[in-house]
């Protein structure tokens, strides 16, 4: 018997001699992530919260279509940190498999080489990862942060504290690039000088900026020359660092702005790709004070917060899925709406009546699914993003965050940069 079954039998057991037990017919339902690789420190734990979520599923009797209930069957694969290898497990998970949904990807490279798998397939893809926006697919749903609920609420966050300097930073690819892009705009556009946005610039023949930032490549190591470079920046004060960096990466990157002796008073760096699950591998006590921003953080005293992790610490405790590593875990917020996105989903599908894609897009497009999650309540709108908090937070000691800053229920707006540029122009 396969081991991702056992929980289902588990759940089945429990329901022993109940119509639900006896009508329970079973689901595929794809997870596609790096269990592998440089991206794998952040994206096995987003599988752990997948399982974690089609285990409660399964224990309160699984998906109700009709008059049968569904269990779900987990099929797991490894991107492997490799996107082209990305894009041929999608196509083996829905030609193959026959899953239902998937829910995957962390990095946009990722996503992006999946994309055409699932427009192709007309397959659907839950995406939970904070990402760049200026995308939008009728395959895909996207819990994931956008630009304006994460990024752009930093930088009004970081302005309101007089910062005037901003050294932006990430890694070399398509998500870094368009949201430093964005926000070079952004910052222009709220009276911060060229001359104080660091990291350089990049134009095309025609002198139009096409590139904003400095990039490391998947997996750097030696951030000493980097980081030295801040330091000068951040020498006549008022700055701060933008970081999207991703995977691996960030632990020798804050080792090294540690090993300077930049502080968050010097200079607070606030990052978009690095949370309480990252924090695990890095010196959090010489980060107190750096700044996060998510639309969840382990740190929220509410009550459904409290409720949900103390479900998490059982499962944990029970569970036997292969992998699942058990002690000293965190949960952040791609792991919440990784989680989050499966409880949509399972609305949806009830909805609709059908696990049919169609059937069920059709049904998140009505703006009537949502889940009161964790984070606080996540709606999905009819441009295929979710309205849902978001939260400012300082580093503590312990790898927590304490929130300074709450925006309730915003708008996920993935296109900015046409409406920056005739911001700009009209300036």
């Amino acid at each position: 018997m396969k081991k991702h079954l056992l929980p289902l039998l588990a759940a089945c057991m429990a329901f022993a001699g109940s119509t639900i037990c006896k009508a329970a017919d079973t689901i595929k339902v794809g997870v596609l992530h790096s269990l592998s690789g440089t991206m794998a420190i952040s994206e096995t734990s987003l599988r752990d919260a997948l399982l974690f979520a089609f285990d409660e599923i399964n224990k309160a009797g699984g998906i109700k279509v009709g008059d049968k209930s569904y269990m779900i069957e987990p099929v797991i694969v490894d991107g492997a940190s490799n996107w082209p290898l990305f894009a041929e497990k999608a196509k083996q998970l829905l030609e193959e498999d026959k899953v239902a949904v998937v829910f995957g990807c962390w990095t946009s490279v990722s996503r992006k080489s999946v994309l055409p798998v699932f427009e192709k397939d007309n397959g659907l893809l839950f995406y939970p990862v904070q990402y760049e926006g200026e995308e939008l697919s009728k395959n895909i749903f996207y819990t994931a942060e956008a630009v304006n609920q994460q990024a752009t609420p930093a930088v009004d966050y970081l302005l309101a504290q007089g910062k005037k300097k901003f050294y932006l930073i990430g890694t070399d690819y398509v998500y870094p690039q368009t949201t430093n892009l964005i926000l070079y705009k952004y910052l222009l556009l709220h009276g911060i000088s060229l001359e104080n946005i660091g990291g350089g610039l990049r134009k095309d023949d025609s002198g139009k900026v096409i590139s904003a930032g400095k990039y490391t490549p998947f997996g750097h190591t030696d951030y000493q020359q980097i980081v030295s470079e801040i330091k000068q920046f951040a020498a006549s004060g008022d700055a701060c660092v933008i970081n999207t960096i991703n995977g691996d990466s960030n632990v020798p990157f804050f080792k090294e702005v540690a090993a300077a002796g930049l502080t968050p008073a010097d200079c607070p760096v606030v990052s978009f790709s690095l949370a309480e699950d990252e924090l695990r591998a890095l010196p959090t006590k010489d980060l107190v004070g750096e700044l996060g921003c998510w639309t969840y953080f382990m740190s929220l005293n509410t009550p459904e917060n409290k409720a949900f992790l103390g479900r998490w610490d059982s499962w944990l405790k029970e569970e036997n899925h292969p992998g699942v590593v058990k002690e000293k875990r965190a949960v952040d917020s791609p792991m919440v709406l990784s989680y989050d996105g499966a409880y949509l989903w399972k609305a949806a599908v009830e909805k609709a009546g059908s696990f049919d894609v169609d059937k069920v897009r059709e049904a998140l497009e009505s703006e009537t699914i949502y889940f009161d999650g964790p984070g606080g309540k996540i709606t999905i709108n009819k441009n295929h993003h979710a309205t849902k908090n978001v939260y400012i937070g300082e580093t503590r000691a312990n790898g927590q965050f304490k929130i300074v800053k709450s925006y309730d229920q915003v708008f996920g707006e993935p296109f900015l940069l046409k409406g920056l540029d005739e911001k700009l122009a009209a300036k």
